[in-house]
């Protein structure tokens, strides 16, 4: 592992908050906002301005982070559309798929688990005549592929599976996928936003026709992200979802964000340099704090894959424990409950429940996230926090007997 640049957010012994939301968002690489600072500062030129050195200077550095883009997925430079993050990514996938439809093939399915931006697209659908059909998961989070083969028809446009689930880390058998929905000449969609750089990714190994990612989920700035389309953009049977200019031709017109992007291509750079040790490192990271957590605090269950889940993915269900009240309770760690797109929301997860969870386990769920800036000292101090926050909490929850 390189040396890691220190960040301001690091040990609970020096009074910063310890940060456990890696699925939520995470901590932009320096390596990544030194890349984009000459974008602001001095090549700040828009690239659709040809006319002059400045735009053409912006245009060369948008292709290089395509290039960099294109070389984490194993795609080629032209099949990256560049957009502002997965949720565009993802309805510009699902929705723009419909608008050149084939005649009779007006179904559309999805994992019962998939990221809100993936389901409430193939809900809209639904005003326009497509069906939209729900693909269960086991108790692992991992897609039942019998019932994704029951499913899949002649009628079906398009399948959307996770590559990786950003509540329980599950990661999905993708290939299986393409291979039974292609048998159909079905489409296949990829949200991949959690595993860009946490796991190895290849486009062509996968067969996937579209795949969508963020930047700010793997060290990269928010407000960017990009969907691969196979076999070129510039032939892809994609309606657009905005209208304007002719940039990302035309499926995706509007001004690019040149610093955004040159931050996505970099970052994407450092994933694919870092990826294996990376994963070894945030693994022991993991299992030493599930180790420490679970010995020392009782009725403690892990939720999902425990074999086939992201390395620095931890879903604990912490029995008799409102996860709501351990937060609050924990001003010193940022951690979570659930997705940050429906944290708030007064229904549990339905990741939770998807997987057999009920409402009361789903509401005693925390969701941490450890990445490449977690340190094992914030680790070792995280859990023991938790232990003691949730051990109070049991305490004037349970009536003692006299």
């Amino acid at each position: 592992m390189p040396n890691l640049p220190p960040l301001e957010s690091r040990s609970s012994r020096s009074g910063r908050t310890i940060y456990l939301d890696y699925h939520a968002s995470t901590p932009c690489d320096p390596r990544v906002v030194e890349a984009m600072l000459p974008f602001f500062l001095d090549c700040y030129a828009n690239p659709s301005s040809a006319t002059h050195q400045a735009g053409r200077e912006a245009a060369a550095a948008v292709e290089e982070a395509r290039a960099g883009v294109a070389g984490v997925l194993g795609a080629e430079p032209g099949e990256v559309v560049f957009t502002s993050g997965a949720t565009e990514s993802n309805n510009l996938a699902i929705l723009g798929a419909a608008e050149f439809a084939p005649k009779g093939r007006n179904r559309v399915l999805a994992s019962a688990i998939e990221h809100k931006s993936v389901l409430e697209a193939g809900k809209a659908l639904t005003k326009s005549g497509f069906e939209f059909e729900i693909i269960p998961v086991d108790r692992d989070g991992l897609l039942d592929l019998g019932a994704l083969s029951r499913l899949v028809d002649d009628r079906t446009l398009l399948v959307s599976v996770q590559a990786a689930n950003n509540e329980i880390g599950a990661i999905q058998p993708v290939l299986e996928v393409t291979q039974i929905a292609h048998a159909t000449g079905a489409l296949v969609h990829c949200d991949a936003a959690q595993a860009l750089g946490r796991i190895p990714m290849d486009v062509g190994d996968w067969g996937v026709d579209l795949l969508s990612i963020s930047g700010h989920k793997c060290y990269g700035p928010k407000g960017v992200g990009a969907l691969y389309v196979r076999g070129g953009a510039r032939f892809a049977a994609l309606g657009p979802l905005v209208f304007g200019g002719g940039q990302e031709h035309e499926i995706r017109p509007g001004t690019l964000n040149v610093p955004g992007i040159a931050g996505l291509g970099r970052a994407c750079e450092i994933a694919q340099a870092v990826l294996q040790p990376e994963i070894i490192r945030v693994t022991r990271l993991r299992d030493r704090f599930e180790s420490a957590l679970m010995e020392r605090l009782r009725d403690t269950t892990r939720n999902g894959a425990l074999t086939r889940r992201l390395a620095g993915n931890s879903s604990l269900l912490i029995h008799g424990v409102d996860a709501d009240a351990l937060i609050a309770n924990l001003p010193g760690v940022a951690l979570s409950t659930g997705s940050a797109c429906t944290s708030g929301a007064p229904e549990p997860s339905y990741v939770l429940q998807a997987i057999g969870l009920s409402r009361e386990e789903a509401y005693s769920t925390i969701r941490v996230g450890i990445g490449r800036f977690s340190m094992q000292n914030e680790l070792d101090d995280a859990a023991s926090m938790i232990c003691a926050a949730a051990e109070h909490i049991r305490q004037i929850q349970v009536p003692t007997c006299a």
